[in-house]
């Protein structure tokens, strides 16, 4: 069962759309359940002025987007970098067990939108590694 957070999020979801011209993009995907989030970030002076999302998948993955793109608004890099999906899983009240794939998703798709802006300024962002590929992770799922 969806928490009132999760259902307003789904139902009325913010920032969605795309920034032309984002200083950081980043995409990922699960490919057990096919939900693609995809972030985009405007960075001003280490802060994060906008952000907004594209996702293509169930009503947990659009809240967690919607959430994420709240939470980091106005908040510099380390801050935001410091965003677990356990923190957008709790900004929602709770998801069920069997979707909090979807807040680690959204935690992944900051930290490859981050790693993109770090990759274009050719910045060291202390923390912050390369994103994984989907395709590592079907390697890993394979693998197991």
């Amino acid at each position: 069962m969806y928490s009132e957070k999760v259902l307003n999020c789904f139902m009325n979801p913010q920032n969605v759309g795309e920034i032309q011209d984002a200083d950081g993009v980043g995409t990922v995907g699960n490919p057990r359940c096919g939900d693609i989030m995809k972030i985009y970030l405007k960075i001003e002076d280490n802060i994060i002025r906008d952000a907004k999302f594209k996702t293509f998948g169930c009503g947990a993955a659009v809240a967690t987007s919607t959430m994420l793109t709240q939470m980091i608004q106005g908040k510099s890099i380390d801050d935001a970098l410091q965003i677990t999906n356990q923190d957008v899983a709790k900004a929602l009240d709770g998801l069920p067990p069997v979707k909090m794939h979807c807040s680690c998703l959204a935690e992944e798709a900051l930290k490859a939108a981050l790693w993109d802006y770090a990759q274009k300024n050719q910045l060291t962002i202390e923390g912050l590694e390369p994103p994984k590929s989907v395709a590592e992770e079907e390697h890993e799922e394979i693998a197991e």
